[in-house]
């Protein structure tokens, strides 16, 4: 069952055709996404090849969904730049991860609101499998990020008592 569909992943993903296998929805998409080298920021418009990605994204009627993303390679064209060639960024995802940002912002909610067992669970009821250990990531990643550097004055400890009637 093949369908041309009009769904919003994101700017710069075009979609061109949606599958339904294996109890899964697999939704073929090009990326045109920002063509500056991450490295020296220089613009390029030479293609070098194709390269293919595929992301977990939201579910679509209770069914998983594979993102198969098909973006370009491109040269860089500053001479002085080490790296040679580069993938297209998409605001959709981070680079090189797994899921799209909508997922991970949702895993990572998830993970702090439920624990991380808890919302392993949750998650693969939701369509949205994904491991206790990547939920842990991606909360460790999320705390990094927002850690602002001061130092700690203080730090409080509950006191709790193991004797019935003290606590």
């Amino acid at each position: 069952m093949t369908k041309k569909a009009n769904l919003a992943f994101g700017p710069g993903v075009v979609v061109r055709s949606v599958v339904f296998r294996e109890n899964q929805w697999f939704v073929s998409a090009d990326g045109a996404g920002v063509r500056s080298c991450p490295e020296c920021g220089g613009a390029s418009a030479s293609r070098h090849s194709w390269h293919f990605r595929r992301l977990q994204d939201l579910p679509i009627q209770g069914a998983p969904v594979v993102l198969e993303l098909r973006l370009g390679r491109w040269r860089c064209l500053n001479e002085g730049c080490a790296r040679k060639t580069f993938v297209e960024r998409l605001a959709t995802a981070f680079p090189f991860a797994r899921k799209t940002r909508r997922v991970s912002d949702l895993v990572r909610l998830f993970g702090h609101a439920a624990g991380v067992r808890t919302s392993e669970k949750l998650l693969a009821r939701l369509a949205m499998p994904v491991s206790d250990n990547a939920i842990l990531r991606q909360l460790k990643r999320h705390a990094s990020k927002r850690r602002d550097g001061t130092p700690l004055r203080a730090i409080a400890i509950d006191d709790w008592s193991w004797c019935k009637g003290f606590n």
